[in-house]
Formats: structure tokens, sequence, C-alpha cells
């Protein structure tokens, strides 16, 4: 009999989704003040700021840890979108519609006029830990 309900539940753990954990690490942060907004979206139409992805992943770190753990996730294909809030004011403060604070992507793209497309900052996370590192840049 204890087979029996064994079986079944073999079949459900063969089929379940893989998790993964991503560590996001800040490079060149030109202060420690303020905090990290993080977004980390699997979606392309949701990225960079995450708006209306109900599966998106949001953190907020202060700025002196330089990193963000997000758990648990399904494995698979993501990109994340980094403002330094040096003023904590929870938004991208801009002059004349340049950021003022610094911003960043993950696989830290190539990117002057607007942020990069989902497909140059897209990586794999795959089951166990996977870690990116990204730098910020700073336009005023």
């Amino acid at each position: 009999m204890r087979i029996l309900l064994l079986v079944p539940a073999m079949f459900l753990l063969a089929g379940a989704t893989p998790t993964c954990d991503i560590v996001i690490s800040v490079e060149k942060l030109r202060s420690t003040k303020g905090v990290l907004q993080i977004c980390l979206t699997a979606q392309e139409k949701h990225f960079p700021d995450c708006e209306n992805d109900p599966n998106a992943r949001r953190m907020t770190v202060k700025a002196n840890s330089a990193m963000a753990r997000f758990t648990n996730l399904p494995a698979g294909n993501y990109a994340a979108a980094i403002v330094h809030d040096e003023n904590a004011n929870d938004r991208l403060d801009k002059f004349i519609g340049i950021p003022k604070e610094g911003i960043g992507f993950s696989r830290n793209p190539k990117f002057s006029f607007g942020p990069p497309k989902f497909r140059n900052a897209v990586f794999a996370a795959q089951s166990g830990e996977n870690r990116e590192t990204v730098r910020l840049k700073y336009y005023l």
C-alpha cells in the first residue's frame, strides 16, 4: 500500500520546476548614501521598471550593502534593473530627462538614451545559486 502512495508522489516531484537563487552585487557606487532599488523580471514587456508584472520581484536594500539576494525563484531567464536612489525618495530623480542618480542593468549592456533592450540585459538563472554583478552608471 505504501508503495502505491509513493509512486504518484515521485511523479509530482519529477515534474517540479527547479528553483534558483540570484545574488546581485553592485559596483561603481559613487556613494553609500540612500538605497538601491532593484527590479527583477522574466518578462520583456515589463522591463526595465517591472510595472504591472505580477511575477516581478522587487527589493530595496541599503546602498552600503551593495548586494541583494532573491531566493526560491523558478529557474529561467531574468533581467535586472537597478537605481541608486541616493536621497531615498522612492524615485529616479532626473534633470531635463537625464538621470541624476545611478542606474544599471544585468549583463552591463551599453546604453545612452533610454534603457537597454531586454535581450541585452537578460541572463539565464539555473538551479542553485546564480551571481550577477551590475556596474552603475552616473550621468550627472
